[in-house]
């Protein structure tokens, strides 16, 4: 499906504070550089019929101050819209309210650099608590092995293929390897390395049904 190590090696992976008027935030910060146009990557992003053929299918109205809501997932509302340089969302779930900011630039290597910023309230803590930066991190991530791989051949995702691939061998390394990396973001930003140790492994399980031990 795609090449596990190349994947992992192309992300950078950061975690972060931000202070907002209603309090601290965390900021899990993830980027990778497309071998495509700005304005490609960011029609990939915002196009209604382009979403669903690497990411989830979304309905609603992709606008400022528009809904939104991906299938099965989070919905929210377009806070900012900068074509095609970004935009910011909110990320409802679960009856959790949390931010996403995405920008796009040229990277200087050619090509487009993709950052996506994931935020939350310090004080929404339960997940963190147990899971730490990998449990948006990592499913960030696989969404981005679709945008990989819908930018690079053009085909659309298959949801069925997708769900058989994180559950198979290759998709749990890639997920074992995912969380190692946000394990190292963490700790870069101060954690201790055995707490996040733990929260890394558990986010491990988390995303293969697997048991710790």
């Amino acid at each position: 499906m795609i090449d596990v190590t190349h994947q992992i090696n192309a992300v950078q992976r950061k975690v972060g504070s931000r202070v907002f008027k209603a309090g601290e935030a965390r900021v899990v910060t993830l980027s990778q550089t497309y071998n495509s146009t700005v304005e490609d990557v960011w029609d990939a992003c915002t196009n209604p019929e382009r979403i669903p053929r690497w990411f989830l299918p979304v309905s609603g109205e992709l606008r400022l101050g528009g809904r939104y809501q991906l299938q099965g997932n989070a919905g929210g509302t377009v806070e900012r819209c900068d074509p095609p340089k970004g935009f910011s969302a909110t990320w409802e779930y679960d009856e959790n309210v949390s931010w996403i900011e995405l920008r796009l630039t040229e990277a200087p290597e050619g090509g487009t650099r993709f950052e996506l910023d994931h935020i939350m309230h310090v004080e929404d803590d339960a997940r963190w608590a147990e899971f730490g930066p990998g449990a948006v991190g990592v499913g960030w991530e696989l969404g981005l092995v679709g945008l990989t791989l819908h930018l690079s051949t053009g085909a659309p995702a298959d949801p069925q293929e997708g769900m058989a691939w994180v559950g198979s061998e290759e998709g749990r390394r890639f997920v074992a390897l995912s969380s190692d990396g946000w394990y190292e973001a963490f700790v870069a930003a101060g954690e201790d390395p055995a707490v996040a140790r733990a929260k890394a492994d558990r986010t491990t399980a988390a995303y293969t049904g697997a048991e710790e031990g």
